[in-house]
């Protein structure tokens, strides 16, 4: 199987990338290296991929590059490629959520519209499209209201994907992330900053009191999702829920970040933020009759999988 993998530096996009190649796929990676954090750390996420023969690295803008050429062959696109972040995408910034989540997937898509070798398109979605939902826990069917201008560009990337599927056929499929995390996360995320602060000895911020819950979805979970939504037989334009089957809250995530570093520090509350929702919860009904997906990780296993790689990129000083 060929796939096409975009954000393949990311967090997400290596975990996946190496995933393939290692059930003997071959893949063809796209990352723009986006100032959003240090290329250093997306070079570490590259750097055993880069070693495999049956890896191909393109770097460059997927508003740029020739995506006919680039999707020539491709039986699979898996498109990981987005400005993330919840908070910078209020103000000026919303234009780069523009251009990277939603005209770069309009680009995609078109050009995957008479892609004769496709067999399915996966785009990766997420839980802010649902914002504050009271429905809990979240199902497909309920009415999206995001409350974050990146939750806003994620859901016109669904509709985008939808109308693709629906007008030429292209075979999409959306998975809606919940909080995902684990080794390679993402440094402006909060658990790998509450571990961070941990380790470091420096206090740990919370917006908000903390009470606030999330559904948090371990990597290796995530890379499952994606494998099946890649090769089963589902209808286009399918859109699933892919969370971690349990809520906590953010009080007790960084208790527990806490107790299996070892190590604590001081904890101090502020306002808020803009766009967060307050509680996630995902529905996993469809996602587990049509793609097979249960969560397999819990948060004690995933959290100390975590810590112990963000230790070692510490101590490496990469990280």
């Amino acid at each position: 199987m060929r796939t096409i993998v975009t954000g393949v530096a990311g967090f997400i996009g290596s975990s996946l990338a190496e995933r393939l190649i290692a059930d003997g796929h071959a893949v063809v990676g796209v990352d723009c290296f986006t100032p959003y954090y240090a290329r250093t750390i997306k070079e570490h996420n590259l750097a055993w991929l880069r070693d495999q023969p049956n890896f191909t690295f393109l770097e460059g803008d997927l508003n740029e590059l020739d995506l006919r050429a680039l999707l020539d062959g491709a039986d699979v696109i898996v498109h990981q490629a987005a400005q993330a972040g919840v908070l910078a995408s209020w103000g000026a910034s919303f234009q780069t959520y523009v251009d990277a989540n939603i005209r770069a997937t309009q680009r995609l898509l078109e050009a995957a519209r008479d892609l004769g070798s496709l067999r399915r398109f996966v785009y990766a979605s997420s839980s802010s499209v649902y914002g504050n939902t009271p429905d809990l826990p979240a199902r497909e069917t309920g009415l999206p209201a995001p409350v974050s201008p990146y939750g806003v560009t994620k859901l016109a990337g669904e509709h985008l994907c939808n109308l693709y599927a629906a007008n030429f056929g292209v075979p999409t499929v959306s998975l809606r992330y919940f909080t995902v995390y684990g080794p390679r996360q993402r440094p402006d995320m909060g658990i790998h900053k509450f571990i961070r602060a941990t380790l470091t000895g420096q206090p740990i911020t919370i917006y908000g009191d903390g009470t606030q819950t999330r559904d948090f979805t371990y990597i290796s979970d995530i890379v499952a999702a994606n494998l099946a939504a890649a090769t089963r037989p589902l209808a286009p334009g399918s859109v699933y829920n892919t969370g971690g089957g349990s809520r906590i809250s953010v009080n007790a995530l960084v208790a527990l970040i806490q107790e299996l570093a070892g190590q604590h520090t001081a904890v101090r509350f502020i306002e808020k933020q803009a766009g967060d929702a307050v509680h996630t919860a995902a529905d996993l009904s469809a996602a587990q009759r049509d793609l097979g997906f249960a969560p397999q990780v819990d948060h004690r296993t995933g959290l100390a999988a975590q810590i112990a790689w963000q230790r070692a990129g510490l101590a490496e000083g990469w990280l």
